[in-house]
């Protein structure tokens, strides 16, 4: 029988036929026809688990101000919050669980704490907020943690970091800040090493393409991504090896796909844009995004969207990004997008919040919106998916962080437009957009897969008794 597996019909997932279904692979396991007469392959393991879209709304904690910053560490054991009270709390997230463990006292804290992030052994974090210092806090220790600031001297006194992140080796961090600057942090030094001009208007966001750590991005209110190689980065007269141009706004978030290739960037101009860093923008689109980015004027923290960007499908000149996805709303704060999981998806999907209190999940491939996760009452800033498991957590401006897992579903797909249904106690609801792109098939259609199918179908196995 079709029916929905978290959204996504096991029948169509990565196939159009049975061939792909959920159910076949299960029988060519049982039969040790799968890949070298063994377990699933990797490609099959994630055709499988990307199926499975979590839809089912639980809350797990409940502030009394703005929820700013919510991720996953490494590993999956422990969820790092944020929130407008100066605290940072950790949870223990392994084996299903969501219990708080610690919370940390934020310190010289400047209106919010505004980003976070877990050093790659997980025995520290790292925040910033409107202030001179990248705070870093020990927590490997089960006593009172240590705290440290990390000093960047910054020229201008009214500063703030808007993100960080470590390298892979866990050595540096790296800063985008108000000022329009790059910083690098050593901490084996104890001293910045790196404060570069890199933009022409606020650093929203900085990341380090792949574990070689040579590599880096950066992108903020002047609506270009910058490609930074380090290897031959000149502090006094920096230059990037490349840009991307292509948002006709600033961009608010960036996430690397970790092959040292593909890249996302989310935007004000409501669109998020999928990047290959072998396909570099002209001048001519970077003239193109200064002018259009001159042409607006609305300010996406209190106005609501235009019409002329809401509804705006026109590419920009020069524009080389190999994709563009529509259909959320980023208003309010510097909202954040990502790549699903490598292990549980093989990162089919990219998710992002939303200004309308939604998280919103697109087909890499198709551009077409999966599913949109309905339950905040304000916009949700920051969204992480469980490396390993099927869950999701949001972040939101409703003070509220709210866990999303997998609830099996027998509401069967059975006509081509949206469906939607109620999930969970908490009043989250899934709603079904164009699954995987793909219309749902007429009966004789239906017929003949499956005919094709039974053709196919391995021989019966002996039993011991006819042996």
């Amino acid at each position: 029988m079709d029916t929905l597996v978290g959204g996504v019909n096991p029948l169509k997932c990565g196939a159009s036929s049975l061939d792909g279904s959920t159910a076949y692979l299960l029988k060519q396991r049982e039969f040790g026809m799968c890949t070298n007469s063994g377990p699933f392959s990797t490609g099959q393991r994630n055709s499988i688990g990307a199926g499975f879209i979590p839809n089912r709304m639980e809350t797990v904690a409940a502030y009394g101000e703005k929820v700013f910053c919510g991720t996953f560490s490494k590993d999956g054991s422990v969820f790092l919050s944020s929130s407008q009270d100066d605290h940072i709390r950790l949870y223990n997230t392994s084996h299903g669980s969501f219990t708080e463990k610690r919370c940390i006292t934020a310190r010289d804290v400047g209106w919010s704490v505004l980003d976070t992030a877990f050093s790659p052994d997980g025995t520290c974090v790292i925040y910033s907020s409107w202030s001179d210092f990248i705070h870093l806090v020990d927590i490997s220790s089960k006593g009172e943690e240590s705290h440290m600031a990390l000093d960047l001297s910054p020229l201008e006194r009214d500063f703030a970091i808007f993100s960080v992140v470590f390298s892979h080796d866990g050595k540096e961090i790296l800063g985008g800040a108000s000022d329009c600057y790059m910083y690098i942090f050593n901490r084996e030094r104890n001293q910045r090493t790196l404060m570069m001009d890199a933009h022409e208007d606020d650093i929203n966001s900085v990341k380090f393409a792949d574990e070689s750590s040579h590599i880096l991005y950066s992108a903020g209110d002047d609506g270009v991504c910058k490609v930074w190689d380090r290897r031959i980065l000149d502090e006094e007269d920096p230059q990037p090896v490349g840009i991307f141009a292509g948002h006709s706004d600033g961009i608010t978030y960036i996430d690397s796909k970790g092959d040292g290739r593909y890249l996302i960037t989310n935007s004000k101009d409501q669109t998020i844009k999928l990047w290959d860093v072998r396909k570099f923008s002209s001048s001519e689109g970077l003239e193109s995004t200064r002018r259009a980015i001159t042409n607006y004027r609305w300010d996406y923290r209190w106005m609501s969207v235009p019409k002329i960007v809401r509804n705006c499908r026109r590419k920009l000149k020069g524009d080389t990004s190999v994709m563009t996805y529509r259909g959320h709303n980023i208003t309010k704060t510097l909202i954040r997008c990502r790549f699903s999981p490598v292990h549980t998806t093989g990162q089919r999907y990219i998710y992002t919040g939303c200004g309308t209190g939604a998280v919103i999940i697109y087909d890499i491939l198709s551009g077409n919106m999966v599913a949109k996760l309905i339950g905040h009452k304000a916009c949700v800033r920051d969204v992480s998916w469980h490396p390993t498991d099927v869950r999701i957590v949001s972040s939101s401006w409703d003070g509220h962080v709210s866990q999303w897992d997998y609830q099996g579903s027998d509401h069967p797909q059975d006509s081509d437009s949206d469906s939607e249904y109620e999930t969970g106690h908490s009043g989250g609801r899934l709603v079904i957009i164009n699954v995987n792109g793909v219309r749902r098939k007429s009966k004789r259609l239906k017929q003949q897969d499956q005919a094709r199918h039974k053709r196919h179908r391995p021989e019966e196995a002996p039993s011991r008794s006819s042996l």
